[in-house]
């Protein structure tokens, strides 16, 4: 049983109204008796009408991290557990730890760790010390570092912006995609941005390679809960997020993060993506995100345990017994789901995918305890279509 009397502040710095996982970690704590607030986007966001969130808090402009944070702590009037949903936000609460640990319940995480693991050149060559398959990476900064790389590497390459939490909100930049021609990165290479543009060497896969495991870590870096998942389904399909996924066992990828983690000291809870190359029979690690997955609720065990209950039971000092995710269980994400489900194949239908919808464990906004986000995710959904077909007429 979780502490009720200990409050949850779900933190997300990024501008996403869309972000399912920050719904999740509101509706797990908040059935748990929690009594959960968020520092989100605004009213607006479909987030904001679950009956589980206590109260919202929005971003005061010019206000820094730490300013804000502090004074959401003051109104909500005892310690809470921090729970960030994005790189930024785990980078931020890791840096200012000292700063915020008087108002806030934190693992005990090494300050610079979490900035590096999502820092994706830092990872690379983290990976390459560490011994971890990591495909082979490129920073690239004009046309002759492209020319190069593909020379090298072949393509297709995967194009990913090492700081992605620093690319500017509304650019339409995604933080990965697919290259099959010299040109298209440098057009990437023609936005202003602040962070660094790699080029990655593909790892060839198909319907079965992606995978991911998520993990919370004690002050020892032992796992106190974890789960290992299949990507079944993506958007964008090949280089984007889970929208159907299965949980799995898959004794190869967890004893790499298990290792991994104790290597680096790693607390608190962690996702990490791999992508499994049959001919070369390797896992290959593609990203490490140092904080809650949006697809973590994928992963439960018989008692109803997941990866933000363990994290909320360790903070609040009810140390949880170690556990794994129950296999088998499938998890839908309806809004991105629908491009993806319909290009798998010709036979796919729309009864069909609802089928998927019905029989999923668990979906990302529909539930019949908490009818609304769902509601205004799919207003939002529609109105967001209509602005891109008008755009698209002009």
């Amino acid at each position: 049983m979780l502490d009720s009397t200990v409050p949850a502040l779900i933190l997300r710095l990024d501008d996403n109204i869309f972000h399912h996982g920050t719904l999740g970690a509101i509706r797990s704590l908040g059935r748990a008796g929690v009594e959960v607030h968020g520092l989100i986007e605004g009213s607006h966001a479909p987030v904001s009408r679950s009956k589980y969130l206590s109260r919202m808090y929005t971003w005061s402009p010019g206000k820094a991290v730490v300013e804000t944070l502090t004074e959401v702590a003051a109104r909500i009037g005892r310690r809470a557990v921090l729970v960030a949903m994005d790189d930024a936000g785990a980078i931020a609460v890791a840096e200012h730890a000292a700063e915020l640990r008087p108002h806030f319940l934190l693992p005990e995480q090494q300050p610079g760790l979490p900035r590096t693991l999502a820092d994706k050149a830092r990872l690379a060559a983290l990976c390459a010390s560490l011994g971890v398959a990591h495909p082979e990476t490129r920073i690239v900064t004009c046309g002759d570092d492209i020319k190069a790389a593909v020379a090298d590497l072949g393509l297709p390459l995967v194009a990913k912006w090492a700081q992605p939490w620093l690319l500017p909100r509304h650019a339409g930049l995604r933080n990965t995609s697919l290259i099959h021609e010299p040109g298209q990165a440098l057009d990437l290479l023609g936005h202003d941005c602040d962070s660094d543009l790699l080029l990655q060497r593909f790892v060839p896969g198909g319907a079965a390679s992606d995978w991911f495991f998520h993990g919370y870590y004690d002050q020892d870096s032992t796992c106190l809960f974890s789960g290992t998942g299949r990507k079944e389904r993506a958007y964008p399909p090949g280089a984007g997020l889970t929208t159907y996924g299965r949980a799995l066992p898959n004794p190869a990828i967890e004893d790499v993060a298990n290792t991994m983690a104790a290597a680096l000291g790693y607390r608190g809870v962690l996702d990490i993506d791999f992508r499994h190359d049959a001919a070369e029979d390797v896992y290959y690690l593609v990203d490490f995100n140092p904080r809650l997955g949006a697809q973590f609720r994928l992963f439960g065990d018989i008692r109803g345990l997941d990866l933000v209950r363990a994290m909320h039971l360790h903070l609040s000092g009810k140390r949880p017994a170690a556990s794994r995710s129950v296999h088998g269980r499938t998890f839908l994400v309806e809004n991105y789901d629908i491009y993806p489900a319909f290009r798998a194949g010709r036979e796919r239908t729309c009864a069909g995918w609802l089928r998927a919808i019905r029989d999923a464990d668990e979906l990302a906004w529909l539930s019949r305890d908490d009818f609304w986000p769902f509601v205004t995710m799919a207003r939002q959904s529609i109105k967001r279509g209509f602005t891109r077909l008008a755009r698209g007429r002009k």
